[in-house]
């Protein structure tokens, strides 16, 4: 439970956690530090703010890598905070829904929390029913991350690293990871992933981030537009682990090839929807190669907000907060209900290395694991 005089305090300091705002100065990009709270060991946690020379600003805290806030301007220049997390660092600590969190070892989901690689047999543990999820219950958005200001001509940037030991939540290898962060002035945020291993293992980073284009706690997102460059999806099981298949999109309600309100068909009487309780399912892009491609697109009709997916990843979770359920209260003491944001997580497949015909997600000790994706914001 949030002390009403503590959120105060940092929903004055995080001015873009306003739901609604007059339109932002533009000025000199920057990158503004402050704290944000401390762990319960004393030690101090900051917030670093990016703003753009458009006026737009991402807050972000070594906790977790996490995407804090986020402002985008509607169709009259007015900006709104667009991603849901929470005021305080107890917050963002205790709070399980992943907002805004760097996510690895392995993003998704690992059948069973067991795979075998060259050979050996890994366990990881549990904390997804029967399975493991986005790297287990201590995975890196559960990590304190170390943080530095980068320079960058594109915009303001901050980059994250962290050093995961060697068996850290059952995974093997030392991997050595670094996420830079950049707020473009073209009103994009920027994500570059980089690892490096010792040992042979298996990576699947991404952002958890969960949007709202009317505004963080602004209701259901259920009339946003959604388009998704993808003409197959990985169906799954009742625990939510890939059956193996790609099946086509079409004639199912996992249809977004052209734009598609997300309610419109969110309550079907289909068994794949059924399983996730509404969407919960990665897509498999149709993009060709490695090389950075619209992934998918999101219009809000009332404020006219819209968000890219750009990608080089081959994949991407969608999910529509099924499992939000209005008893979690995040910036300004506001209540996030079911199906009050979505993710767009890009990836690659969920369970890969149990499933040898999927991409492999696997590492080797000399080659280095990139990926980079945008999220793009623009209003009409």
């Amino acid at each position: 439970m949030l002390h009403r005089p503590i959120a105060a305090v940092c929903a004055a300091l995080l001015a873009c956690a306003c739901s609604a705002q007059a339109p932002a100065k533009k000025g000199q990009p920057h990158v503004k530090k402050q704290s944000y709270g401390k762990m319960p060991d004393g030690t101090p946690v900051d917030l670093y703010l990016l703003t753009n020379s458009n006026g737009m600003e991402a807050g972000l805290t070594a906790y977790g890598g996490t995407l804090v806030s986020l402002t985008a301007p509607d169709r009259h220049g007015a900006f709104a905070d667009v991603v849901l997390g929470m005021d305080t660092l107890d917050g963002c600590r205790t709070q399980t829904a992943w907002f805004g969190a760097l996510i690895g070892r392995y993003g998704n989901r690992i059948a069973g929390g067991q795979f075998t690689l060259e050979s050996k047999p890994y366990h990881l543990p549990i904390n997804d029913g029967p399975n493991t999820l986005h790297g287990g219950p201590l995975g890196f958005g559960k990590q304190l991350w170390q943080v530095r200001e980068v320079a960058s001509a594109e915009g303001p940037a901050v980059e994250f690293s962290y050093v995961s030991k060697d068996g850290e939540e059952g995974f093997p290898g030392t991997l050595t990871t670094k996420v830079v962060y950049t707020l473009t002035n073209k009103n994009e945020l920027k994500i570059d992933y980089t690892a490096t291993t010792d040992k042979p293992t298996v990576v699947n980073l991404t952002n958890h981030a969960y949007f709202n284009l009317k505004g963080a706690g602004e209701g259901d997102i259920l009339g946003h537009e959604v388009t998704i460059h993808a003409s197959r999806f990985t169906p799954v099981d009742s625990v939510l682990i890939p059956t193996g298949e790609l099946r086509a999109v079409k004639g199912t309600p996992f249809d977004f090839t052209a734009a598609t309100a997300i309610g419109a068909r969110i309550e079907t009487d289909d068994q794949q929807i059924k399983f996730g309780k509404g969407y919960d399912h990665n897509w498999v892009l149709d993009k060709t190669g490695a090389g950075l491609a619209k992934a998918a697109e999101v219009y809000e009709p009332k404020s006219g907000r819209v968000l890219q997916v750009w990608t080089t990843e081959p994949a991407l979770q969608f999910y529509t907060g099924n499992f939000l359920d209005g008893t979690l209260h995040g910036k300004g003491g506001k209540a996030y209900p079911r199906r009050g944001a979505f993710c767009m997580e890009t990836q690659h497949y969920p369970d890969s290395p149990n499933h040898p015909a999927f991409p492999s997600t696997e590492l080797k000790p000399g080659a280095t694991y990139h990926t980079t994706t945008v999220y793009s914001f623009s209003a009409r």
